[in-house]
């Protein structure tokens, strides 16, 4: 098996570090926003969750209890583990204790996922679970890593990126005339300081990185699978056709991710040629945990099988579980690409009487365009979940001759509005800035905008990056009173 797959004993330790990064950001991410998200006076409290859901669909240690101090020292205790586990600390001890911190950080981290509502329904969410809870059973640095693990993890590799091609091809008609490229670094959810300069390529390229993007992820996984050399071929690609993604945009820590399950395609006699390192003898595993690890394979081939299926299936799902704890998921990811990129703006105001000349202060967001002159930011592998949820309100709504139909505002939304007219401290943080260094507004108002980046000559003469037209009113002109008002009826 060695001749045919290679030893993994310094791409464990380098997978397991960069995965323990991730981890950090993660839980990073999550101390910072996930109070004011989903907290206690959140726009969508934990409480109330927990009250309509039951355990067995969505488990989590919050069903225990649930506070915003109970939710800190669960991110603060995730903070901890990923930190001792970068640090390679975790590793230095019995292959047990190493099992055990990626056990519990898989546990924290489910924990949040599952009571995470819309703002934790990506795609990312299940690959970082998922690449979690098998990394615990590579073992510690101490005893020889097994070829169980990283075969499995490269089965999720398989099914990340083959999950991605078959939804693009089954999905937009522009994947299949290869045009998807010259709208989707425009419209794409949070662009960065690259996207614009991507966006502008000649049309040729655009096409060629279509092609390029169907190989990859439709011919390429299958050589995971195959001798040493092919295998670390197939995993070359796919880390740089994801570099070239994280080049062009901001997709949390997706592109990341996948870069960190491609290092399972290279064995120790590869890797050492970028990273000479002299690793330390290793002793042989315990038999007890090669029992472990014959369960584990069982488990895997059995929930497997749904998701294999998945990839044959004409309505095949995109980034789904088919279990609760987020194991041996399907993924995919851009099936559909917008052609047309809409914004929509809020903006306050602290005139108690509204008329025409009335003066509009917009809030801008840390990611999401607004401001038009304002360079597109690197936000990535770091998650704006309160970004991403505004990308995708206007999917909602239907642009027409006569105007905007809007079937409704989420509920979250509402709750974000009334934040902004409190003057919440907690949720203004979430934001770039406050416009109203002194009271809160006493109306705010959400503008629906067509966004476009401007061409070469638009950008030397004025400086902005985006162009943008109003199409219209998205939430007219709403005091406090009457929004607490709706939102009564709504609970």
């Amino acid at each position: 098996m060695e001749t045919y797959f290679g030893d993994f004993q310094l791409g464990r330790l380098i997978f397991l570090r960069s995965l323990a990064a991730l981890y950090l950001v993660a839980f990073m991410a999550a101390l910072n926003q996930f109070p004011v998200l989903l907290g206690e006076h959140g726009f969508l409290p934990i409480p109330e969750f927990i009250k309509n859901v039951p355990f067995r669909a969505a488990p989590s240690l919050f069903y225990l209890s649930y506070s915003d101090r109970v939710f800190i020292l669960v991110a603060w205790s995730g903070i901890a583990l990923s930190s001792i586990t970068l640090a390679g600390l975790a590793e230095k001890g019995p292959w047990w204790i190493s099992l055990a911190v990626w056990l519990v950080l898989w546990v924290l981290y489910l924990s949040i996922v599952n009571v995470g509502q819309v703002f934790y329904r990506f795609g990312w969410e299940t690959m970082l679970l998922e690449a979690g809870f098998f990394a615990a059973f590579m073992g510690s640095s101490r005893i020889m890593p097994s070829l169980i693990p990283i075969l499995i993890l490269r089965w999720m590799l398989f099914r990340v990126e083959l999950g991605s091609g078959l939804i693009k091809l089954r999905g937009d008609e522009c994947w299949r005339n290869l045009t998807c490229l010259i709208y989707h670094h425009e419209t794409q959810p949070i662009p960065n300081p690259l996207s614009w300069y991507f966006h502008h390529l000649p049309h040729f390229v655009h096409r060629f990185g279509s092609l390029f993007s169907h190989f990859v992820q439709l011919v390429a996984p299958f050589g995971l699978f195959a001798p040493q050399a092919i295998a670390a071929f197939a995993g070359g690609l796919i880390i740089f056709h994801q570099l070239l993604l994280i080049a062009s945009g901001n997709y949390s820590w997706l592109n990341w991710l996948t870069v960190v399950l491609g290092m399972t395609a290279f064995s120790d006699a590869i890797v050492k040629r970028i990273f000479p390192f002299e690793l330390p003898a290793t002793e042989s595993r315990p038999p007890f945990f090669n029992q472990v690890l014959y369960v584990l394979v069982g488990v895997t081939l059995l929930l497997s099988i749904l998701p294999t299926l998945n990839f044959f299936s004409r309505r095949q799902l995109m980034n789904a579980s088919f279990n609760p704890i987020h194991l041996v998921n399907v993924y995919g990811a851009f099936g559909t690409v917008t052609k047309e990129r809409y914004e929509i703006v809020l903006e306050g105001t602290e005139e108690a009487v509204l008329t025409e000349e009335t003066k509009w202060k917009a809030y801008e967001f840390k990611g999401k365009p607004g401001n038009v002159k304002r360079l597109p930011p690197q936000i990535a592998p770091y998650h704006l979940r309160l970004d991403w949820l505004m990308w995708f309100l206007p999917f909602r709504v239907r642009v027409t001759e006569n105007g905007l139909l809007n079937p409704g505002y989420e509920l979250w939304f509402l709750r974000f509005s009334e934040k902004l007219l409190e003057g919440d401290p907690k949720t203004l943080q979430l934001l770039r800035g406050n416009p109203f260094k002194g009271e809160p507004p006493r109306f705010v108002r959400a503008l629906f905008y067509r966004y476009q980046f401007t061409d070469f000559e638009e950008r030397r003469r004025t400086g902005a990056w985006w162009k943008r037209a109003l199409v219209g009113e998205y939430l007219p002109p709403i005091a406090l009173s009457r929004l607490q008002n709706i939102l009564a009826q709504e609970g």
